[in-house]
């Protein structure tokens, strides 16, 4: 039986990893596309999550570009999206974030908000370790910048995201 990135069995399956997004990743978001594209690894969606700890997220730098600051234990809970990925995707998304230079892929434990398939709550007291991407080297006035609970790239906020394709 393989293991997974977390040690848990996977039946034959590919090894996997739970990864949290809370950005321009999410379903509805810029670059949500990327998950679903099969040439950079296989994403299954898991359900919606809320970080256990706080964490400022803000938004931040030239292109508009949501970041979760690595300071645990201020801000607020950041609610977001748990897939589960495989190693391909893993180092996809690890290139993409620009890990480890512009963000840093560290554990957090996240609380089930809604179960996958099934759109249930889960059980009380339901959470799972799975990794971000976080900002740890910023400008210290981003920590002053407003902090969000959920990101929306057409949120009230009026910051609106730069694409990729356009910078």
């Amino acid at each position: 039986m393989e293991q997974s990135l977390e040690g848990r069995e996977t039946r034959g399956l590919c090894p996997t990893a739970d990864v949290f997004v809370y950005g321009t990743l999410k379903r509805g978001q810029p670059n949500h596309k990327v998950l679903l594209d099969g040439a950079n690894g296989r994403a299954t969606f898991r359900g919606r999550g809320r970080t256990e700890e706080p964490y400022p997220l803000v938004i931040a730098g030239e292109h508009n570009i949501p970041r979760l600051l690595h300071l645990p234990g201020r801000g607020l809970r950041v609610a977001g999206e748990i897939y589960a990925v495989d190693e391909q995707m893993l180092r996809f998304l690890d290139e993409f974030e620009g890990c480890p230079d512009m963000y840093q892929r560290v554990r957090v434990r996240v609380a089930l908000l809604e179960g996958e398939a099934s759109g249930e709550p889960p059980a009380a007291g339901s959470s799972r370790q799975c990794f971000v991407y976080s900002t740890a080297t910023f400008p210290p006035d981003w920590a002053q910048l407003p902090h969000l609970d959920d990101y929306d790239s057409q949120g009230p906020h009026g910051l609106r995201y730069n694409p990729r394709e356009n910078r």
